[in-house]
């Protein structure tokens, strides 16, 4: 196992990369969300004019006013190309994406030549509304829903051959379905899901389910270690408990939380969050007592525990995980603690130095695994 921390831009980076030797992309693109600059000027013009609201500077500016925030790259069909290039014959991409800019992703990584198997759903329930209330007449009308989920492309790159000739030949090309089956919540949960797989409830007959093999009425050794993994996982909060009904039928895995964000980062200065309201005025629609800062102050920190479920999804044992778009690391935490090499590529200095940081508190303590 090893660990490749690289700062600078991941296109070059794929430059120097071989062919076919990377197993799994698990990453986090920019989303693009409100960047403008694209559309209404290029580094170097004049700036955008406040006007009436300020709208306009402030979507020059990027999402959380973060100029790395555009299209540039996750949404070039080149730059896919290049990742395609790298990747093994039957590898997979999981990359998250914004609801608004979900399109523009997918788009993207299927021209360059993926096919786009499926859609996961990251389902919250903390997310804060972007909204522009209007007043007057208007009282109560907005401009936007609360968020509450994350879609992730889920994407391979073509087979050679059958799965079968492709997972002998290359050790990629299909997904880590028992290891990454949901537990049963209980005894009662168990015997449901086992009796409803065992009878041909998918629609090929009592005596041939062909998800689950073929069975006799009668038998009795389906013995499945918990529920085969969703599209869909969730946070745990409670309106999404809510919500689901029967929320023991997916992973569960909560966001962020302060701890792990900040792991590894005892040395650190704590800076100002980037949050979405801006960095003029953090965490306006917070308690005044609230602490608004972190030593990772990286404004989409993804859990710990959900990038181990998805590099674990999509990774052979003692395979290679490239992130080209590492942040803060979160990724390389999964990657090492499922015993995977990893590969991150990160722009933003201060970023990639907490990124190695949270990387190094989870590796094996008898391994140097840093390159």
């Amino acid at each position: 196992m090893s660990v490749q921390i690289i700062h600078g831009d991941s296109r070059a980076a794929l430059e120097f990369m071989p062919s076919n030797s990377i197993d799994s992309v698990v990453t986090d693109p920019p989303y693009a969300l409100v960047s403008i600059g694209k559309r209404f000027g290029k580094d170097g013009a004049a700036p955008a004019k406040v006007g009436a609201t300020g709208a306009y500077a402030r979507a020059s500016a990027g999402f959380m006013g973060k100029t790395w925030d555009t299209g540039e790259t996750a949404f070039d069909p080149q730059f896919w190309a290049d990742v395609l290039r790298v990747l093994k014959p039957g590898g997979h991409v999981l990359a998250f994406g914004g609801t608004r800019t979900y399109h523009r992703l997918a788009c993207a990584i299927e021209d360059a030549g993926f096919e786009i198997r499926d859609q996961i759903g990251w389902l919250y329930g903390s997310g804060f509304p972007k909204s522009h209330n209007q007043s007057g007449e208007w009282e109560g009308w907005g401009t936007a829903l609360k968020p509450a989920w994350e879609p992730i492309v889920v994407a391979r790159k073509a087979i050679d051959g059958t799965v079968a000739s492709n997972l002998a030949l290359w050790g990629v090309g299909a997904l880590n379905i028992d290891g990454c089956r949901v537990p049963f919540a209980g005894e009662d949960d168990e015997a449901e899901s086992k009796t409803k797989n065992q009878h041909g409830a998918f629609g090929s007959g009592p005596m041939t389910n062909q998800i689950f093999g073929k069975f006799t009425k009668d038998r009795d050794d389906y013995n499945p270690p918990g529920r085969w993994p969703a599209n869909v996982v969730h946070s745990g909060e409670p309106d999404v408990l809510e919500a689901l009904g029967s929320p023991s039928r997916f992973f569960y895995c909560a966001k962020a939380s302060r701890a792990d964000r900040n792991h590894g980062l005892e040395g650190f200065e704590a800076k100002p969050l980037h949050w979405s309201s801006g960095d003029a005025n953090p965490g306006s629609f917070q308690s005044a007592n609230t602490d608004k800062s972190a030593k990772n102050n990286h404004p989409t920190v993804k859990p710990t525990e959900l990038m181990r479920y998805l590099t674990r999804l999509v990774t052979p044992p003692g395979g290679t995980v490239l992130d080209p778009f590492m942040g803060s690391g979160s990724t390389g935490r999964g990657a090492v603690m499922e015993g995977f090499s990893f590969i991150g590529c990160e722009l933003d200095a201060d970023y990639t130095a907490i990124a190695r940081a949270r990387i190094a508190a989870v590796q094996p303590q008898d391994e140097g695994v840093f390159a």
